[in-house]
């Protein structure tokens, strides 16, 4: 498998010189299996150049596998050149969302109304279809087995785990460790301990192993608690759920908009300095808009 990173940032995209380093866009990753099938991690801005990049290579079917609704990861579908081509075949993966009661079509029917984009849905020439999908229920895409893991976000969000070709690649989306609503002393304590250890561990097992894992790193561990609830991780927060599924190469992303490059890499490299037992077990790096891996 090869991956590559058109978009690294979160919750609004935030072009400029200081951040040009790593990229303004917000999040989007394209996974080409060794048969060249076509897979993508979210739509947002990172999208577009994407997009831009696959016009040499038309007809193309692209499987899109949207983590969640929020509008960081779905604005830069109403930008992806190819569903307005006849000829190609876009498939949008998604989560029924149970306050509207739709699943994925909801995306890109609510942005391409005419209050909010000059272009209707109607316009759209490619075949489309949109697939809902539940936890834990494998989907196949090309020659890639993907499996849908539900993790913590004020929305319902699936993290990604693709396996191809003995290989294999999990994106958490956006994610925040699950904390504790009672205090110690409270009667309900326990038990919502004890549940949600055991929503952490299913999360540990379904990443256990992967070759990479792409993960929400967005705050530091000081800037959290004024975050909290937010629906985010920290540096800190993957690097342990790296080391505990025994994951071998971590790339931190949804990195915060406010934040520089130059400062990007000092709270990295701080956060990585607390962990001298990773460095034999774990290669950790910032995703960059434009890196490509060979997993």
């Amino acid at each position: 498998m090869k991956v590559k990173f058109w978009g690294v940032r979160g919750s609004i995209a935030s072009p400029g010189p200081s951040t040009a380093r790593y990229g303004g866009n917000t999040t989007c990753i394209e996974v080409r299996t060794d048969e060249n099938d076509l897979i993508i991690l979210d739509g947002g801005t990172g999208i577009f150049p994407l997009a831009q990049s696959l016009l040499a290579e038309m007809p193309v079917t692209a499987h899109i596998f949207n983590t969640h609704s929020h509008w960081d990861h779905i604005q830069g579908l109403p930008f992806f050149t190819p569903i307005f081509i006849p000829g190609n075949l876009v498939r949008l993966h998604g989560a029924y969302n149970p306050v509207s009661g739709q699943g994925p079509e909801q995306i890109l029917t609510t942005q391409m109304q005419y209050s909010y984009f000059p272009v209707r849905e109607a316009e759209i020439r490619s075949r489309t279809e949109y697939i809902t999908i539940m936890p834990n229920e494998q989907v196949t895409a090309g020659s890639a087995t993907i499996t849908p893991t539900l993790l913590s976000h004020p929305v319902v969000n699936f993290g990604y785990r693709i396996d191809c070709d003995g290989k294999s690649v999990f994106f958490t989306g956006d994610h925040e460790p699950y904390s504790n609503i009672y205090e110690p002393e409270d009667h309900g304590y326990a038990e919502y301990q004890s549940l949600i250890e055991e929503q952490q561990q299913s999360i540990v097992e379904a990443i256990r192993g992967v070759d990479v894992l792409i993960a929400d790193s967005s705050y530091t561990i000081e800037e959290y608690p004024s975050k909290k609830g937010w629906g985010h991780g920290t540096f800190d927060s993957c690097i342990q759920l790296a080391l505990e599924a025994g994951v071998k190469v971590l790339y931190c992303t949804h990195h915060e908009p406010t934040r520089s490059d130059d400062e990007l890499e000092r709270v990295f490299a701080e956060a990585v300095a607390r962990y001298p037992e990773a460095q034999d077990k774990l290669d950790i790096r910032l995703a960059r808009e434009g890196d490509e891996i060979n997993v």
